[in-house]
């Protein structure tokens, strides 16, 4: 936008200097021509007197002193002969002995002629011959200074027009910057509304949107923390159900269950107040071992071959821990929840540069219908929110999701984690 403002301002400029330089350019010039002519014509009509009353050897005299300290060549012709400056008769000459006096340009300058009446001799002609260099005396000089007065003006023009587009690309750009910040979730960034013009407008504008989206997310935040935290009475209902138990291993391990999903509720309610914290970070080697340890249980209650290859950490990826957790238990309750009992699966983990890749893949009937990766989405019924999730959690990291057919015939599901940065 700068330059483009700088561009139309010299165009601009420029025409309107052109417009005004070259025809003052052109009236120097001719002025200089007309005072040359015009001091010319003075100094050879002073000679008038003299030819029409002088004798020949006193005119010749004064000729030749008025040629010697004239700038222009003076010459008389009389009764034949030239007298000061050397000159061939040219046809103004003959023209002004017929008693016409002129003046016209010729090659190398301008020739003006005077027809003196001498009574009853023939007509005598004085001849003035004024040079281009003389017509166009102290010409280049003005000419340089009109063009040194355009280039400053020029230059002026564009200083002013730089000042105005800086100001104008200085808060476009905040404007962008602020959008950005937005963008990243910083929702506190305002842009300044003292930007001129429509700036401000926009900028005010942005502000009140910044302001309306902060509103409607805290709003969201809290809905969610409140929801979540009304799982709480049944979950201490449950937990006192299981306390009541005859049996006390079964109790333990309902309980234990019970405080597993406890934990996860009070997750859900610090990760739906956490807002501006600074990225963290878990160590996908201990996160995975630990969460295939919880569902490898259920893998045992259910007769599914359980193959688990994780290499040793620490391998630490852009999340935080419970986000990381939540990834893992997607993709194994997928497995439990879409392939039969005695299904085997495997879970892998391995070390990648600036990272770690996550691959679980079963021997099931392979990805249902639908897009997996649209949230809501699911081909068996479910929620559909599983395998977004993954997604997401892969995306916050600046990773990716792949589905492949694995060796078995079913779905594997490849998670490329990046690490902090």
């Amino acid at each position: 936008m700068r330059r483009r403002v700088l561009l139309l301002v010299a165009a601009t400029t420029t025409l309107v200097l052109v417009a005004f330089l070259v025809p003052l350019a052109v009236l120097v010039r001719n002025v200089a021509a007309d005072r040359a002519v015009q001091r010319a014509t003075v100094e050879a009509q002073a000679l008038t007197s003299f030819v029409a009353t002088t004798d020949r050897q006193s005119l010749a005299a004064s000729v030749r002193e008025v040629d010697s300290s004239s700038a222009y060549e003076v010459s008389v012709f009389v009764d034949g002969e030239v007298l000061g400056a050397r000159a061939a008769r040219s046809p103004l000459v003959t023209l002004a002995e017929s008693g016409v006096s002129q003046s016209a340009d010729v090659a190398g300058g301008r020739e003006i002629v005077f027809a003196v009446d001498r009574g009853a001799g023939p007509t005598a002609v004085i001849r003035t011959f004024v040079s281009d260099a003389e017509l166009a005396a102290g010409v280049p000089r003005a000419w340089l200074l009109l063009g040194g007065l355009g280039v400053a003006l020029l230059l002026v023009s564009l200083l002013v027009a730089d000042r105005l587009a800086r100001t104008f690309v200085r808060s476009t750009v905040d404007l962008a910057a602020v959008s950005h910040r937005l963008g990243r979730g910083e929702l506190a960034a305002r842009a300044d509304t003292s930007a001129p013009g429509e700036l401000g407008v926009v900028a005010t504008a942005l502000n009140g949107l910044a302001g309306r989206i902060d509103g409607l997310l805290s709003e969201e935040r809290e809905t969610i923390a409140d929801l979540s935290h009304r799982v709480r009475t049944p979950l201490t209902s449950l937990k006192m159900e299981a306390d009541a138990l005859g049996d006390p291993e079964a109790a333990e391990r309902i309980g234990a269950r019970v405080d597993a999903v406890n934990r996860v509720v009070t997750d859900v309610i610090h990760h739906a107040r956490r807002r501006g914290d600074p990225p963290a970070e878990a160590d996908a080697a201990e996160v995975v071992t630990d969460r295939v340890a919880f569902w490898a249980v259920l893998a045992e209650d259910t007769e599914r071959a359980l193959t688990v290859d994780v290499a040793p950490g620490p391998l630490p990826v852009a999340l935080p821990r419970s986000d990381l957790e939540a990834c893992v238990d997607a993709l194994l309750g997928n497995v439990f929840a879409h392939t039969p009992h005695g299904t085997a699966f495997r879970v892998a983990l391995r070390a990648r540069p600036g990272g770690a890749v996550l691959t679980v893949e079963d021997a099931g009937p392979g990805l249902p219908g639908g897009d997996a990766l649209l949230r809501g989405v699911s081909g068996s019924g479910s929620t559909g929110l599983g395998l977004d999730i993954v997604r997401r959690a892969a995306e916050r990291t600046g990773g990716t999701v792949r589905f492949e057919r694995a060796t078995e015939g079913g779905l594997r599901v490849v998670v490329d984690l990046l690490g902090p940065r």
